[in-house]
């Protein structure tokens, strides 16, 4: 096969591999990995590159793992960061926290404010385990003062499998777009069956029915999901008969 003159100078650098990678014409020109690793010159620029996020999002996985590994039975309590102390929405929360830790189970929430700083307070005061498993956002300013075992993650999706993989149920406080992000996702995994044994309870039915209401309205009715997909989730008013299902629900898997 010929190649025209104006490709010659790409003809002449021999191929080389990059560990698993082998590079040809064009692309066995680019600077080694070695001379990236050893340049002196724009030094920030490599942490700013995928391959070095993907080592960020292990070591936030590696953490995530090693620090709540031991944490033994626990329930995710989701809700928005914007219920002000004092006000029905955070007292709901310092009441689930409360019952979670009587019944020896530890309570994971996003480390915020609002329904979640008030659900890790209920955990503390009943002497339970509080986690608050926080994010990166331009309006929030760290873990709440509840919180005794707290991670801070850059990624939402690897903030999204801790909050799964080591809880065993939901229950999910009125909230805002974070609040239906969740519950939606893990809504779609118990569905997809990808967790199994998995309760969510919804608190607050006047809340929450207008959404409801919606789904079998709208997305039922239109057979965009099945009448059993209704059945993956509880609606209550107390949080005490929250936690019961929850306990219910979850087939001995929340047994301390």
């Amino acid at each position: 096969m010929e190649f025209s003159d104006n490709t010659s100078p790409a003809r002449a650098v021999s191929p080389r591999k990059r560990g698993p990678v082998e590079l040809r014409r064009a692309q066995a020109g680019s600077p080694q990995s070695d001379a990236y690793l050893l340049d002196t010159q724009d030094q920030t620029h490599f942490t700013h590159t995928d391959p070095w996020r993907v080592m960020r999002i292990q070591s936030e996985f590696v953490e995530g793992f090693g620090s709540l590994s031991e944490l033994g039975p626990a329930v995710s309590v989701f809700g928005s960061a914007r219920s002000l102390p004092g006000s029905a929405y955070y007292k709901l929360g310092e009441e689930v926290g409360r019952l979670l830790a009587v019944e020896g189970l530890a309570v994971i929430t996003g480390g915020g404010p609002g329904s979640m700083e008030a659900a890790n307070k209920g955990a503390v005061e009943a002497d339970g385990v509080s986690v608050g498993l926080g994010i990166e956002l331009p309006f929030e300013t760290g873990l709440n003062d509840w919180v005794d075992l707290g991670i801070n993650f850059r990624y939402f999706f690897v903030r999204k499998t801790m909050f799964v993989k080591y809880a065993q149920g939901f229950i999910v406080l009125p909230g805002g777009f974070g609040t239906m992000d969740e519950l939606f996702e893990a809504m779609t995994l118990v569905q997809t069956q990808k967790v199994t044994s998995f309760p969510i309870v919804l608190i607050g039915t006047a809340f929450w029915t207008p959404l409801l209401d919606w789904v079998r309205n709208t997305l039922l009715a239109e057979g965009m999901v099945s009448a059993k997909d209704l059945e993956l989730i509880h609606v209550v008013d107390d949080p005490a008969e929250a936690v019961r299902l929850i306990i219910a629900d979850s087939a001995g898997h929340l047994s301390p």
